[in-house]
C-alpha cells in the first residue's frame, strides 16, 4: 500500500479495500463514542466519515468498533504455550499487540531464545514489541542458562521491534550503583526502561527513578502506586493469574491521572486465558468495578501505545493500523470480530488463521543434568531447628520460619504430619551437578512428589515431595521429557505435561494444555495437596528476588539479606 493510495481512499477518490459501515467508534483521543463509516486501505485506516465505496463492505449495524487491545507487560511463556498457540488464544480476545521482555526463555537460551521467539512472531497476526531483559540471570544466587552482559543488551536493542529495556528487577543493584546494572540502563539511553520495584518508596524510590527508569508494575497498594505516579512513573495496573492488584489500584485512575496508567497482566496461565481471557478480562473487570467503559479501553489501548511510543496503534484514526475489535456491548466487551492490519483474523472467539510451529532442535534439547543418584538428595541431620520456607496463601511472598525437622537414620526426611516436605532444585543448564536442598511448608502433600522445569527465573528443575524415591523419579521424568510438569507416587510416574520448547512451552493447542494441567491438579489434590495452583506456587519457590526465603540450585537464599544461608 502506497501513501498515494491511502490519500486517494481518504479523499473518496478510490474505493476502500474494506469499508466498515454504521460503526459506533470508540474514540480513545476524546474519550467518547462517535458514529460513522471506516474506510481501510491495505493495512491502515484511510478515514472516518460518510464513505460509501468499498471493494469489501461489512455492515456493523451499530456495533461498537474499538482499537484492538495492547498488553503492555506480559510474559507469554507463563501461559506454557508456544507463541503460535498463544496467539491462537489471545487474538480472538481482541489483543493485537503485546510488550514483553521474553525474560523466561532468555534465562534458558539467551539471545538465541529471544531470536527464536521473534522469528515465530513474524508469522502471526500479533505484534510483539520487545523489551530487552535487564536481569538474566536475575541474581548471582542461582545458575541460569544464560548471562546477558551490557554488551549483549546493546546488541539486543538492535533487534527487530526492540523498544527498550525490560523490568529492572535488581533494584538493590540500582540503589547500590552496581556497575553492570547501570551499564545496561545506560545502553538503553534514549529508549524506555521499565521498572520492577515492589515496596520501594521515599529516597530509595527517588534514586531508582533518577537512574532512568520510567514505569512500575509491582505496586500492590493505592499508596504505593500513588507515590510512584507522583514521582513521574507510569503505573502499570496489574491483574494476572496470581498477582491481582486491580481492585486496590483502580481508585488511582481519575480524570487527572488516567493518562499515566495502563493495564497489564504480567503473567496469565493457560487456564485463565481459556476461561477468562487476557487483557480483555482486565477491561471487563475494571468496568464491573465501576470504571467508565471508554476509559477502561483507553487504559488498554492508547495509553499503552503512547507510553511505549507505538506509532499507529491504540486508536481508530486516519493513518493508524487497522487493528480493530467489534463488540455489541462495551460493558461486557465480548469480542465478536477482530481485524489485524485490515484483515479479519478472528470471529466469535475462534481464530481464522492456522499458525505454523517452527521446529528448532536447539530449543527442544535444553535439559543438561549431571547424572546423580538418590543419595544426592539426602539432607544430613543437624542440631537444633532448621529453616523452612512457609508458603503464604494467595501471595508470591514466603515466610522464613524455623522448625525441628524429622530425622531418620541421621538424615532429615519429610514430615507429612506437620506438612514439612522436602524441596529440591536441580541445575539443568550446564550440568554443574548443583542440587539445592531445603524444606517447605504449605503443600499438604500426603504422598508422592511434584516436579517442574518452570522455576522462575532461571528455570532449573524444582521438586517438592514426601520421599526421595518419588522426588528422584519425578526429576528423571522431567529430564526425559526435555521439560515439563510431573507427578510421581509409589515409585512411578502418575501424570505429566510435556513442555519441550526450552522446558517452558508446549506446542499443543490451548485446550490440550489446559486439559493436561487440570488433570495434574486433580492428581495433586488426590495426593493431599490443598493449594489451588500447586505448580504455579512451586515455580516461584526458586525465585530469589521475592522475600523472604527461597531455594536455588546453590542453596537457601535469604532474600532480605540477599545472600545464601546455611
Amino acid at each position: 500500500m502506497s501513501v498515494e493510495a491511502l490519500i486517494s481512499v481518504a479523499k473518496g477518490e478510490a474505493p476502500a479495500d474494506l469499508l466498515l459501515l454504521h460503526a459506533r467508534i470508540v474514540n480513545t483521543f476524546a474519550g467518547e463514542i462517535e458514529e460513522g463509516n471506516v474506510a481501510i486501505c491495505g493495512e491502515r485506516i484511510a478515514g472516518i466519515g460518510d464513505y460509501q465505496l468499498g471493494k469489501e463492505v461489512v455492515d456493523l449495524e451499530g456495533r461498537y468498533l474499538s482499537p484492538a487491545l495492547i498488553d503492555g507487560h506480559v510474559h507469554p511463556e507463563s501461559s506454557m504455550l508456544h507463541l503460535a498457540r498463544y496467539a491462537e488464544a489471545v487474538v480472538p480476545r481482541g489483543i493485537s499487540a503485546i510488550v514483553t521482555d521474553l525474560h523466561e526463555i532468555a534465562n534458558v537460551k539467551g539471545l538465541k531464545g529471544i531470536e527464536y521467539m521473534l522469528s515465530c512472531a513474524r508469522l502471526l497476526p500479533l505484534d510483539l514489541y520487545f523489551m530487552v531483559p535487564s536481569c538474566v540471570p536475575s541474581t548471582h544466587l542461582e545458575t541460569s542458562g544464560a548471562h546477558l552482559t551490557p554488551k549483549d543488551v546493546e546488541t539486543a536493542l538492535g533487534l527487530e521491534n526492540a523498544i527498550g529495556l525490560g523490568e529492572v528487577m535488581n533494584f538493590p543493584g540500582v540503589l547500590t550503583a552496581d556497575r553492570e546494572v547501570l551499564a545496561k540502563i545506560e545502553a538503553a539511553k534514549g529508549k524506555l526502561v521499565d521498572g520492577h520495584a515492589p515496596g520501594v518508596g521515599g529516597r530509595d524510590l527517588n534514586a531508582y527513578i533518577a537512574s532512568g527508569i520510567h514505569s512500575d508494575h509491582e505496586s500492590t497498594s493505592y499508596e504505593e502506586a500513588r507515590e510512584k505516579l507522583l514521582r513521574g512513573m507510569y503505573v502499570m495496573i496489574r491483574e494476572g493469574s496470581s498477582e491481582k492488584n486491580l481492585e486496590a489500584l483502580l481508585p488511582l485512575v481519575t480524570d487527572k491521572t488516567y493518562k499515566r496508567c495502563l493495564f497489564v497482566v504480567d503473567d496469565r496461565s493457560c487456564a485463565d486465558l481459556m476461561e477468562d481471557g487476557d487483557i480483555d478480562a482486565v477491561v471487563r473487570k475494571s468496568i464491573r468495578l465501576g470504571l467508565d467503559p471508554v476509559r477502561a479501553i483507553q487504559l488498554a489501548t492508547i495509553n499503552t501505545a503512547d507510553y511505549f511510543r507505538l506509532d499507529g496503534l491504540g486508536a481508530v484514526a486516519p493513518g493508524y493500523f487497522a487493528n480493530l475489535v467489534v463488540v455489541s456491548d462495551l460493558a461486557s466487551f465480548a469480542v465478536e470480530k477482530v481485524f489485524y492490519r485490515g484483515k479479519l483474523v478472528a470471529e466469535k472467539g475462534h481464530p481464522l488463521f492456522s499458525p505454523s510451529v517452527p521446529e528448532d532442535m536447539e530449543m527442544t534439547r535444553t535439559m543438561h543434568v549431571k547424572p546423580f543418584d538418590k543419595g544426592a538428595l539426602r539432607m544430613p541431620a543437624r542440631d537444633g531447628a532448621s529453616l523452612v520456607i512457609e508458603i503464604v496463601p494467595d501471595q508470591t511472598v514466603t515466610k522464613k520460619v524455623e522448625a525441628r525437622a524429622k530425622v531418620e537414620k541421621g538424615f532429615i526426611v519429610a514430615d507429612v504430619e506437620w506438612d514439612i516436605l522436602k524441596l529440591v532444585v536441580v541445575e539443568r543448564h550446564k550440568a554443574t551437578g548443583n542440587i539445592g536442598l531445603g524444606l517447605v511448608k504449605g503443600f499438604s502433600l500426603k504422598k508422592g512428589a511434584l516436579a517442574s522445569s518452570i522455576a522462575h527465573d532461571s528455570h532449573n528443575i524444582v521438586v517438592v515431595g514426601t520421599n526421595d524415591e518419588d522426588i528422584y523419579v519425578a526429576i528423571k521424568e522431567v529430564e526425559r521429557l526435555q521439560g515439563g510438569l510431573v507427578i510421581s507416587a509409589d515409585g512411578s510416574v502418575m501424570g505429566s505435561l510435556a513442555l519441550p520448547v526450552a522446558g517452558l512451552l508446549s506446542t499443543e493447542p490451548l485446550e490440550s494444555v489446559v486439559t493436561g494441567l487440570e488433570r495434574l491438579m486433580e492428581l495433586a489434590a488426590r495426593l493431599g495437596c490443598q493449594l489451588p495452583h500447586p505448580f504455579a506456587t512451586l515455580s516461584l519457590l526458586a525465585l530469589p528476588v521475592i522475600p523472604e526465603l527461597r531455594l536455588t540450585d546453590l542453596g537457601l537464599v535469604d532474600v532480605l539479606a540477599f545472600n545464601l544461608v546455611d
